[in-house]
């Protein structure tokens, strides 16, 4: 059975709504950031990661992208070579880079990074969100979906994102760009998804 290894309530998000998006069985292993567990899966002790049998693999846009490779190539991602699966990794690659730099950068200096080297960081925080919500803006144009007009694995790194920055109480003033995010984040999948991760919370204590 697939083990989806990570902290409830952060990026091992996106790995749970993926495996619910493809209807395979798996199992939650809760840990914190740099405990044993993670640690001796990724020796950054960074989350989330994936265990496949005996395949170990860590990074949520990876995880996700094999994820769709093995279980569903044409429902929620392309062959690779195709123009369509160079864009879906563009868009996978601008939510890691551009999209969630905001909300992370705002994680780090709450409560992430010690304490002496925390910094008020709100301003910038907002412009790069702010920035980085235009630039998807102009990318989306009319479209209801990132790449295809179907759903992909695209629109589900940009719809975590936009969670956690809504999360982190940061603007997204764009009528549209809220529109498609709704859109995104209101799939069964995600809301199975997020039940599970409660209960495997629950059951950690």
């Amino acid at each position: 059975m697939l083990k989806a290894v990570g902290m409830p309530g952060s990026r091992l998000g996106r790995v749970t709504w993926m495996l619910e998006e493809i209807g395979e069985p798996y199992e939650i292993v809760p840990c914190k950031p740099h405990d044993e567990t993670i640690k001796a899966l990724n020796p950054s002790g960074k989350m989330p990661a994936l265990i496949d049998g005996d395949f170990v693999l860590v990074d949520s846009g990876a995880i996700v992208g094999y994820l769709a490779d093995k279980y569903a190539p044409t429902i929620l991602s392309a062959p690779s070579g195709t123009r369509e699966r160079a864009m879906i990794d563009s868009f996978v690659q601008f939510a890691q880079s551009e999209l969630e730099s905001g909300p992370w950068h705002k994680a780090q200096n709450r409560f992430v990074l010690p304490e002496h080297l925390r910094r008020d960081v709100d301003d910038l925080v907002a412009y790069e969100f702010g920035t980085a919500c235009h630039a998807l803006e102009a990318r989306l144009g009319d479209r209801s979906y990132a790449v295809d007009e179907r759903f992909t694995i695209a629109d589900l790194m940009l719809g975590h994102c936009a969670a956690w920055a809504r999360m982190a109480r940061l603007e997204i003033s764009s009528p549209a760009l809220n529109a498609y995010f709704d859109s995104i984040l209101d799939r069964p999948a995600l809301a199975r998804a997020r039940a599970r991760e409660a209960e495997a919370k629950a059951a950690a204590g």
